[in-house]
């Protein structure tokens, strides 16, 4: 169980997670638009990604997807991406306000230390950087719950991240994730979840790249803790990951039925017991074993001489063969509800 700012989050109730990303396209205002678009969908955090461009890369970082029209390199778009310190304090704070996790993804030394400074709730640390073991020292080092990506990672690679993790006595879950943008549901792997839980013993989920929320939904039928997807205003909007992105509405929608969805395989029915709180329907929808026909009393009683219709508050079908062959104490009209204390062996 992952416990964040005292609220415990576990199968029974799963963490959701939003991703912002890149998805605001370096501009401040969209940024916070988008933590208030998430906190009125329903999740439970919002999560962004800092870059600083000195600090994680060389310009001879290649392109994964090359799409900017302004910018010139990675390295530049790193740079045009970036905010200051302040502005990161800024975005905390109203994510704060608005009752959300504020987590974001380190991608170097000086990226965890910005993000310490301003009290992020926990980590989640991605896929690329799971093999990076001065960075995963950092970030454990500040005693805070750990996410691992799972992305690009060996099963190896996650095994040493594990161990270091639970070294540092750190929260921590592992999250299947799937580097295809977007993640067709042949390579979702939502069988990893089973193989994760078994081999390290934590809590389990998904970060999802589908740009659906069946994923999302599966995952929390299967026990998942987390859950996180990307987020666009509008699958028209520019960005590396809109393709692999929901929409605000679909956010929405998938809030809503993981938490219907955790309710649910948190609440067992006992079948017995919830037939008999419908007693009342019971009588209305079940039938009874009433007279096909006018019957004379004295008359001895054939199968073909009855019929099963509602309502259920007369002889229950269940007990038509113990009907036929009695004799009629009194006359019956067609389809009038009998007792036996009506009939004679």
């Amino acid at each position: 169980m992952l416990t964040v700012n005292n609220i415990d989050y576990s199968a029974a109730h799963c963490l959701t997670i939003a991703e912002v990303a890149q998805a605001h396209d370096g501009s401040l205002g969209l940024a916070h638009s988008y933590i208030d678009a998430i906190a009125d969908a329903g999740a439970d955090a919002v999560k962004f990604q800092t870059h600083i461009a000195a600090a994680e890369s060389t310009r001879a970082e290649p392109w994964r997807v090359t799409f900017s029209r302004q910018d010139a390199s990675r390295y530049d778009y790193w740079q045009r991406m970036a905010f200051t310190p302040d502005q990161w304090a800024g975005l905390k704070s109203h994510a704060d306000d608005r009752g959300l996790l504020f987590i974001s993804s380190p991608f170097s030394i000086e990226a965890v230390e910005l993000l310490t400074n301003i009290n992020v709730a926990l980590w989640k640390v991605a896929s690329g950087e799971v093999n990076n073991p001065i960075l995963l020292d950092k970030i454990i080092r500040t005693g805070l719950p750990v996410l691992l990506s799972s992305g690009m990672s060996t099963l190896d690679e996650l095994d040493k991240a594990v161990e270091q993790v639970k070294a540092a006595r750190c929260q921590l879950a592992v999250l299947q994730c799937t580097s295809s943008y977007p993640c067709p549901p042949e390579k979702v792997g939502m069988n990893m979840l089973g193989v994760f839980r078994d081999r390290f013993g934590c809590d389990v989920g998904l970060s999802d790249h589908s740009g659906t929320v069946f994923p999302g939904l599966a995952a929390a039928t299967l026990g998942a803790t987390v859950i996180e997807v990307h987020v666009t205003f509008d699958r028209r909007m520019f960005g590396p990951d809109v393709c692999a992105s929901v929409t605000i509405d679909e956010l929405a929608e998938l809030a809503n039925g993981v938490r219907f969805i955790n309710s649910m395989m948190s609440c067992p029915v006992d079948k017995d017991v919830a037939a008999g709180a419908c007693s009342d329907m019971r009588s209305l929808f079940n039938k009874s074993v009433v007279p096909s026909r006018a019957i004379p009393e004295g008359t001895i009683i054939t199968a073909g001489d009855l019929s099963l219709k509602k309502p259920g508050a007369g002889i229950p079908v269940s007990r038509f063969d113990d009907v036929v062959g009695c004799r009629a104490k009194r006359s019956f009209a067609a389809d009038e509800l009998i007792s036996f204390e009506d009939l004679a062996q």
